[in-house]
């Protein structure tokens, strides 16, 4: 095992038990193939599955292994037309199960997201009957300002490029606090805790995943 391996599975143990504190479920795989394994064991077949955009689901094959099996896919990729989409995003709060990253996760066990259109975070807060966030341990940060830093200069700049946003970040890759159209950090969450214990999983993966 390389420090680094180490070094994850060590911090992994210390956020899981932080995780528990705040009624959060938490695993620690050591590698994306495990992650995804375990992902599908926390969800029973004939289920409702949606999800929010996210590149770590799209990294550990995730959809492909959703697609083989019996569920029912809220899947907003298939829409012909942007009403279809907002039509997904509200059936998706029904779901029984609705899979998304975590764009920072601080070391004292709080989850931290910033969204465009909000339908991600809004799963994340409520409606869904579990929430699954999987999580490269690249996304561990100390506290809550590092957490935003983190997102701020480094995952909303890369995301603007990847979705062809015209924002400030997008051009000089750090946060300008825009009011742009392109905007995609309209809402800031920080989960603290869940309400409904054991509701959010988290899994954590020792592996550097997503933005």
């Amino acid at each position: 095992m390389t420090p680094r391996k180490k070094y994850y599975e060590n911090t992994s143990k210390t956020l899981i038990k932080e995780f528990s504190k705040r009624r959060i479920e938490a695993y620690y795989c050591e590698t994306k193939e495990l992650a995804k394994n375990k992902a599908l064991s926390l969800m029973q077949e004939g289920s409702v599955v949606s999800w929010g955009g996210s590149m770590t689901l799209h990294e550990i094959d995730l959809f492909t292994s959703l697609k083989d099996r019996d569920y029912t896919l809220l899947d907003r990729s298939l829409a012909k037309d942007v009403s279809q989409v907002d039509k997904i995003y509200h059936e998706a709060l029904s779901a029984d199960y609705y899979l998304t990253s975590s764009n920072a996760i601080t070391l004292d066990g709080k989850l931290v997201n910033i969204d465009g259109n909000g339908n991600r975070i809004a799963a994340l807060i409520y409606g869904p009957r579990e929430v699954i966030v999987i999580a490269g341990m690249n996304k561990v940060v100390l506290d809550e300002d590092e957490a935003l830093k983190r997102i701020r200069n480094e995952a909303s700049p890369i995301n603007t490029v990847r979705l062809d946003k015209n924002t400030p970040c997008s051009h000089t890759g750090k946060c300008a606090d825009c009011l742009s159209d392109d905007c995609i950090c309209c809402q800031t969450l920080i989960t603290r805790m869940s309400r409904v214990p054991n509701r959010i999983k988290v899994i954590l993966v020792g592996e550097e995943l997503g933005y």
